[in-house]
Parts: C-alpha cells; structure tokens; sequence
C-alpha cells in the first residue's frame, strides 16, 4: 500500500505533508493571544469542563502587544530550527472572532502589518456561535488578501455530550457555522477530542463519520486532558471518572483516520497538556510514544486513510 498524500511512508495525510506540497517548505506557525473572551464564559456557566485558564492559549506569549508576541515567537522558532522559515499567525487562545468585526480588523491587521516575516496563511481559533454576518463579511475579505482557515470547535457530534462538557452550542448550531464558512470560500479545520465524559468507542467514530460527510480541510484529534483549576479537575478528584488508556485512545484514533476521506488534513492526533498544570492522564506526557503507536497500528491493521469510507458510504445508501 502506497498511501498518495504521504512521501515518508506515513498513512494519514499529515501537516507537515500538506505544508511542503503547497508552501515548499516546513512553516512556523505561531500562536497569539489576542485578548479576546468566550461566550461560553460570560453566560455565567464558567465556560467548558476541560478549558483552561488562559482560554487554550497555554503556549502563547504573555507580552502585551501581538507584534511583540509574533516577534518573539518566531525567534524562538528560527533559533530552534537554525533557520527562518515562513509564518502563519494563529490566533489561539480563547475564542478569535469574539469581538465587533472592527476590532478584529485592528488585530488582525497589526500582525500582517510586520513586512520582516514571509506570512504564508492565517488561522483563527474560534467558536461556532462566534461567527455573526459582519465577522463572516470581513473574513470573506480577508480571505481573498491572505489564505485563512478557521479552526472550529466540535469536540463532539453528540449534544448529550456537548451538555455534559457544557459546550454551549448544539451541532446543528456548529454545522450551520462550517456551512456559512465554506459558502465564504474559507478553509475549517475542525477540532474534536477524544475521551470526552461519558462517551464510548462508538460515539467517537460516530464523530468521525460526521465529519467524513463534511469533508473539512483540516482537522485537529485531540486527547481530553484534565488541567488543574479546570471544572473537570475537581470533577476527577472527586472520583468516579474513568480515562480513556492509551492503548484504547490509538485504536479509536486510527479507526477515525480510517474512516476519513484522504484528501483531509489531519493535522494532530494528539494534543499537548501544559505540563505544569496536567494532571491526567500521565500517559499523555510521552507525545513521541503516542505518534508512534499510532504508525504500527495502523500499519499492523493494514489501515490508512479512508480505507473504511467507500465501505461506510455505501452502507448508508
């Protein structure tokens, strides 16, 4: 099996593949904090279980102005890396549309003002119910200035989950939200997580099949974490919560990239905890073991992407 959006022996369609085919080289994608709130916070409910503190935007710079937080980040980044490599500003923590469309315009324009750094693209970070007519309006413009993705939280299809993790949104909330974007021309990246309270294998590969008819650009896999001074830390303490084993967490992951058409990005399958404030699952911690428990899954089950999705497609004809 030679998996055609792989030139590293790899079976799911990979970030770093996607970047050096359409931008010829590996980019810097820096995160920004771009002092923005969240909905979900303000109604009085205290926001999602799992949210941290810093809306995450654990991995974003505490200076004041983005110029500066881009400036240093991508020093980080170069010194890193013993080169410069073209950028993409992501704005990451909390919510990135949830302002009047005028002063996104002030902060987005700020960053692609700095003329020193090749800008490649821009990603935003944000919600479903953050995305009025005017915020879309002027996304659509920015659009046609630089490429733009939008990164969206799922998390999950299931409203039963989405009450239970207290999201905010319903999924007909969020698939009116990817439907608005992709009528403006704007690439999604679509953020689930695995190992949500109360959910089995079969409820995350029912996520993946929604997903598999929505066909996103991207799409971010993540892991539940549970962060100290979270809802759900206090919730674990208590007992009685049951995490998801790495072992499992591998398997429902490569039966997700199974089902999911090719052509879509997958640009994590795991996500990182700030390591000050994790505190479970430990296994998490180990990134490297994870990436690589995936490649032999897969390859010992002889999956790769989409593998599962001509036959899931013709069962629900």
């Amino acid at each position: 099996m030679i998996f055609p959006y792989s030139d590293i022996g790899k079976r799911y369609h990979t970030y770093d593949y996607y970047l050096k085919h359409t931008y010829g080289s590996k980019c810097a994608k820096i995160p920004l904090d771009g002092g923005f709130s969240c909905p979900n916070r303000e109604s009085g409910v205290g926001g999602c279980i799992y949210c941290s503190s810093r809306g995450s935007g654990d991995f974003c710079s505490v200076l004041p102005s983005l110029t500066e937080q881009f400036r240093a980040e991508y020093e980080r980044l170069s010194e890193k890396w013993g080169k410069r490599l073209p950028a993409i500003p992501y704005f990451q923590a909390y919510s990135g549309t949830y302002a009047p469309a005028e002063v996104l315009r002030e902060k987005y324009e700020e960053v692609l003002r700095i003329k020193e750094v090749p800008m490649v693209s821009m990603s935003i970070a944000t919600r479903p119910d953050c995305l009025p007519g005017d915020v879309l309006g002027y996304l659509e413009e920015l659009n046609k200035r630089i490429p733009l993705t939008v990164e969206l939280g799922l998390q999950s299809m299931h409203d039963v989950t989405l009450l239970r993790i207290r999201r905010g949104h319903d999924l007909a909330c969020f698939d009116d939200a990817f439907r608005n974007l992709r009528a403006a021309g704007i690439a999604v990246c679509v953020h689930i997580i695995n190992g949500l309270p109360g959910e089995d294998e079969g409820m995350m590969l029912d996520t993946a099949r929604h997903l598999a008819d929505l066909r996103p650009e991207f799409l971010k896999i993540h892991m539940l974490h549970i962060l100290s001074g979270t809802a759900l830390a206090e919730e674990y303490g208590a007992g009685g919560m049951e995490l998801i084993s790495r072992e499992d967490y591998i398997r429902v992951v490569c039966e997700q990239i199974a089902l999911l058409p090719p052509e879509v990005v997958i640009c994590r399958v795991t996500g990182d905890g700030a390591q000050d404030a994790l505190i479970a699952p430990e296994w998490t911690k180990n990134k490297r073991a994870v990436l690589n428990g995936i490649d032999r899954y897969l390859a010992e089950h002889d999956l790769y992407q989409g593998c599962k999705a001509e036959t899931e497609k013709n069962r629900s004809v």
